[in-house]
This record gives C-alpha cells, sequence and structure tokens, in this order.
C-alpha cells in the first residue's frame, strides 16, 4: 500500500471526525433550574446558557442601545457594523417544539422582566425566564388521588376519597367536614375562663350544641330532596328552616297529589293549555292546586277568626306551625316541624301559591294580617343567642341572604357550607362567596367556610349521608347502648 495514499486517508478520516466531533451537538440539558446544566449551546459557539436569565430578544441590541428589558425597542438606535455582526452571531431563536428544543440560539439577555419579588424568595427559587425552582412541599401534604374500584364497591370509601380526588369533589369533602363540626361541638370543647371549672359555670357545657340554620330555596322541595329534608327536621338535626313560599306550599301540596317526573325538554305552550306545569324537568297539573286551595281556605278561615277575636296578629312562622298541625302527615317536613317546635321562617310568605290563596280570601272576608317583623327578630335572636352558629344553605337569594344576615347581627356564623350553581362576578347575593361574606361580618374572621358549586339535588343527599344520617344513627346506637346497660344494672 502507497504510504503517502495510506497518509492521505488517514488524515481525511482524522478531518473527518474532526468534522464530525465539530458537528455533534452537546448533550441536551434541560431547562428547569434544578436540573444540573441549562439549554445545550449551539454546536459552534461554545457559549454555554447555564447563567441565562430570560429569552427575550437579543443580548447585543439590549447593550448597543442602553436598554435595560432587551426587546424590541432598541431595534430603531444606531450600533456598530462590529456591534451588528456580533448580534446577528449572537442571536438566538425560538422553535417552539416544546421545552426541550425551544433555544436553538447560543446566549440569552439577562431577565429584566422576572416579577419583583423578595430578594430571599428569589434566592431560594432561581427564575430562568421559564421556570421557577420547585420548593419542596410540605410533609404531610395530601396527595391527589381518587378511588379505585378494583377494592370493590364501598360507596363510603367513594365519598371519603372525595377529599383527595380534586376540584368540587374535594369542596364537598370540606362541607363533609364543616357539618360534622356543627353536630359534634359541645360546649365543652371551648377554653373555660382563667381560673374558672366546670363546676363554676352556671349551666351544663357538655348539653351546649351549635345552632344550625338550614335554608333551602323552593325547588328543593319540588324535586326529592324534600324527603332529605323532612329526615333532618323529623330527628331535630336542624334548629331552624328559612325557605321561600314555594318550599312551604309545596309540601303540603304532595301530601294530598304527587309531582310527576317530566323532561326539561317539555313543550311549555303544549303544557300550558294541558293544564300542566313544568318545573324543571317535573310535572305539576294545576289539579294539585285546587286541592291546596280547597285544604288552605278553611285554615285561612280559622286564622282570620282568631285574628278578630283574639287580637291574634300572624307572622309567617306562626302561620307556617298551624299549617304543620293541621296537615296531620308525617311525610310533611313542616308537620315534624311543628311537632318538634322547630321555627321555619319565610320572609317571601306571600311570594307563590300562599300569597295567591291570601289574596283570593281577602276578596271575600277581612283581609289576614302578616307580622313580618316579629319574624326577623325571631331569627335575629336565634343567631345572638346561639352559643355557636352553623349555616347551610341551598341555593341563592332571599333566603340565603335572610341566613347571613341573622348571622351578622352576632358578628357572624362560625361554620358554614353554602351549595350552589351561581357565580359571583354579577355582584349577586345568590353567586357571592363566603369571602364576600365574611367582608360583612355574616361569617366570623376565624371561620373556614365552604362553597361547593354543584346542583344541590345531586349533592345535599351525599352530604346528608355522610353527615347528619350517620350521626343520627351513631346517637341511636350509643343511646340503645346505654338503654341496655341501664336495664342490666337493674336486673
Amino acid at each position: 500500500m502507497d504510504p503517502a495514499s495510506s497518509s492521505n486517508r488517514s488524515g481525511d478520516t482524522a478531518t473527518a471526525s474532526a468534522s464530525a466531533s465539530a458537528a455533534a451537538p452537546a448533550p441536551r440539558k434541560s431547562f428547569y433550574p434544578q436540573n444540573p446544566g441549562n439549554i445545550a449551546p449551539a454546536a459552534t459557539s461554545g457559549v454555554d446558557t447555564t447563567g441565562a436569565k430570560h429569552i427575550v430578544g437579543s443580548a447585543t441590541t439590549a447593550t448597543a442601545t442602553g436598554c435595560k428589558c432587551a426587546c424590541t425597542c432598541g431595534a430603531a438606535a444606531s450600533s456598530s457594523s462590529s456591534s451588528a455582526g456580533d448580534a446577528s452571531a449572537r442571536q438566538f431563536t425560538a422553535s417552539g417544539r416544546g421545552l426541550s428544543t425551544l433555544v436553538t440560539g447560543s446566549v440569552l439577555p439577562p431577565s429584566t422582566h422576572a416579577p419583583t419579588l423578595d430578594p430571599a424568595m428569589i434566592a431560594a427559587n432561581t427564575y430562568n425566564g421559564i421556570t421557577y425552582r420547585s420548593e419542596p412541599m410540605p410533609e404531610g401534604a395530601p396527595v391527589c388521588k381518587g378511588y379505585d374500584f378494583n377494592q370493590g364497591i364501598d360507596h363510603d370509601a367513594l365519598l371519603q376519597s372525595f377529599a383527595t380526588t380534586g376540584f368540587q369533589a374535594s369542596h364537598f369533602a370540606r362541607a363533609v367536614e364543616e357539618v360534622n363540626k356543627m353536630l359534634h361541638w359541645r360546649g365543652t370543647d371551648e377554653p373555660l375562663p382563667e381560673g374558672e371549672t366546670e363546676a363554676d359555670q352556671p349551666t351544663d357545657r357538655s348539653k351546649l350544641r351549635c345552632t344550625i340554620f338550614l335554608g333551602y330555596t323552593s325547588n328543593m322541595v319540588s324535586c326529592g330532596v324534600r324527603e332529605v329534608i323532612r329526615f333532618l327536621v323529623q330527628h331535630r338535626l336542624v334548629s331552624c328552616i328559612v325557605t321561600s313560599a314555594g318550599g312551604v306550599e309545596e309540601d303540603f301540596m304532595k301530601c294530598m297529589s304527587p309531582h310527576y317526573m317530566g323532561e326539561f325538554a317539555l313543550n311549555g305552550k303544549e303544557l300550558r293549555v294541558r293544564g300542566l306545569n313544568r318545573i324543571g324537568n317535573l310535572v305539576v297539573p294545576n289539579l294539585n292546586y285546587v286541592g291546596f286551595e280547597n285544604w288552605i281556605m278553611p285554615i285561612l278561615d280559622e286564622m282570620v277568626k282568631e285574628q278578630e277575636e283574639k287580637k291574634r296578629i300572624w307572622s309567617p312562622s306562626a302561620m307556617i306551625a298551624r299549617f304543620g298541625e293541621r296537615i296531620n302527615n308525617e311525610e310533611s317536613i313542616y308537620y315534624w316541624a311543628w311537632k318538634n317546635n322547630i321555627p321555619v321562617f319565610c320572609p317571601a310568605i306571600t311570594d307563590g301559591s300562599i300569597g295567591d290563596m291570601v289574596y283570593f280570601h281577602s276578596c271575600q272576608s277581612t283581609p289576614l294580617i302578616i307580622d313580618i317583623a316579629s319574624d326577623i327578630r325571631r331569627l335575629n335572636e336565634l343567631a345572638l343567642l346561639a352559643d355557636k352558629s352553623g349555616q347551610l344553605i341551598l341555593g341563592g337569594g332571599v333566603i340565603k341572604h335572610h341566613i347571613c344576615n341573622a348571622n351578622l347581627m352576632r358578628n357572624g356564623a362560625d361554620y358554614s357550607v353554602y351549595i350552589n350553581t351561581g357565580f359571583g362576578e354579577d355582584g349577586s347575593d345568590a353567586g357571592a362567596s363566603p369571602d364576600e361574606a365574611v367582608s360583612w361580618g355574616k361569617i366570623r374572621l376565624e371561620a373556614k367556610p365552604v362553597k361547593v358549586w354543584s346542583e344541590a339535588s345531586l349533592l345535599f343527599p351525599l352530604l346528608v349521608a355522610q353527615t347528619f344520617a350517620k350521626y343520627h344513627y351513631a346517637q341511636q346506637k350509643e343511646k340503645k347502648e346505654k338503654e341496655a346497660t341501664d336495664d342490666g344494672k337493674k336486673q
């Protein structure tokens, strides 16, 4: 073999190898500051970009114009040809193909667009124009994880898993926690005044309970949530109710005639001529209102008679108690409210069929006088005298504000749960967040209120299952065990 040829071939090989080495890109580095390196520089520049801070424009352009923001504002300024040459040589471009390939140039100018932060925070949380250094999560931080159906079907475990599911499911879990606080609070949970003992207290603090205000709009009684509410009232699990006129009258109507399932898309014109009324996807015949009229008119006669002969003035809560007594039906919410002496407030009692009946009745008799002032006093004093106050409100409007405003009188409720689909951006109280109520003093500063953005007919039965129902049956079990123990001692 010709030595010269061999030498030439070796030289060619070495040159090719050197060219290949020069052309080979540097190992890919990461955008994230916690990784050891940063974006790989262009293969021919030999300039490391580990110290790069921000991806905007050209470093040379910024230097030449005196602009500190490294942006396009220096484009019109003059610069030397050498600076221009350096600028073009050092300019980088963005490929837009993802973080790992975003920067293909070699030099990134210093950042002047980073947020203004505490220097100590900046030092601990390095900013490179794209990402911040992650801070360590607090010890014991909950991990997002949903229910695993490989474990079988366990509805209680499913609902408990909502706490770490995220979004509104986690708000539901917070609502469960807040309602359980209402149910389990006892006076003995509060610290005693310094130097005092339980024996020094004027009352047995272990018997003190949280006053629970339950509010709901009429559609909750229109639908099957009525039976859930009745359970709460039947077993004295709430202290008082605030609702609208429809939330009262439809309970009594259902004791006489049912509401029926329909569809949201049923045609209003066709329903009208058939004497049928639509509430969402429910249907209520006009005949149901006829039955209600026939039932309530004699009661209004009684009330007017008492008004004339005994000078009694009827408040809405007194009216509803009388209706509950007269319905004498255990399926009724307000039968149980009357029986258990749970006041029901309805500040807009004339805004519905009850109002129609009062109007029709007044056309043929002495008008019934309805005293709303005594009810506002009664409701506000319930809040004022509460050792602890909790509000559970389904929906918005007058029922929501009526409860919140009563709690304003005591500088805010201690526990609060809202369930509605309202938005606060229209300025309405219906969609206002619990934090807005804090600003008014309707919820206490130290409280941890929660709003669950959900349609209540879906969510409220689940909430009751995880709170009130569990509490009730646990109390029943404890009571039976105590009775069995007492019977054993007697024997």
